[in-house]
């Protein structure tokens, strides 16, 4: 089965994601781009130290390790949310507090290595997910956050949202990072 994933419409997702959809939507093939993000991610982090992974660009501001935990959390919310809504379950979903979720992790304690595979684990079994979808389950509605959201605006999210982040560590971050 040839899945098609074109780009979300407006009212299928809530202006809160407009930067994710766009940004996914720059990729030339966003099931490409699921796969691809791994290994990006592998690239850009792989040479830093734990102690470089400790680097964050401000006091409030998080480190490369929470960074990496937060795609993590957000991988398994957006996951659980495609999985509700494309299984056709219209029970609203709540949203959640990213900054409280990465406070409560402790994610600076855990190997940046351990970061970086959770997050090729989570990703994978989200890309074998995504592959066995139907067209017609991708359409299907559901409600997260109190805002409208299809399956294939998920995806599109999915991918934006590690977009975003890779843009800020490579912005921000990694030009300090490995000076270190």
């Amino acid at each position: 089965m040839t899945l098609t994933l074109t780009v979300p419409t407006p009212e299928e997702y809530a202006p809160f994601y407009v930067d994710y959809i766009q940004r996914a939507s720059l990729r030339d093939d966003i099931q490409a781009a699921l796969s691809n993000q791994i290994e990006e991610i592998l690239n850009a982090l792989d040479p830093l130290t734990e102690a470089q992974a400790h680097f964050k660009p401000g006091p409030v501001e998080w480190s490369i390790k929470e960074v990496i935990g937060h795609l993590n959390d957000v991988e398994r919310v957006f996951s659980y949310r495609l999985l509700r809504v494309s299984r056709n379950d219209t029970t609203p979903l709540p949203g959640f507090e990213q900054n409280d979720f990465v406070r409560a992790a402790r994610f600076d304690n855990t190997p940046l290595n351990d970061l970086v595979s959770e997050f090729e684990f989570l990703r994978r079994a989200n890309i074998l997910a995504i592959r066995h979808m139907s067209d017609e389950s991708l359409d299907r509605r559901g409600t997260a956050s109190g805002a409208t959201v299809s399956a294939r605006a998920l995806i599109y999210m999915m991918v934006g949202h590690v977009d975003h982040h890779m843009a800020s560590l490579h912005e921000k971050y990694l030009p300090v990072a490995i000076t270190l």
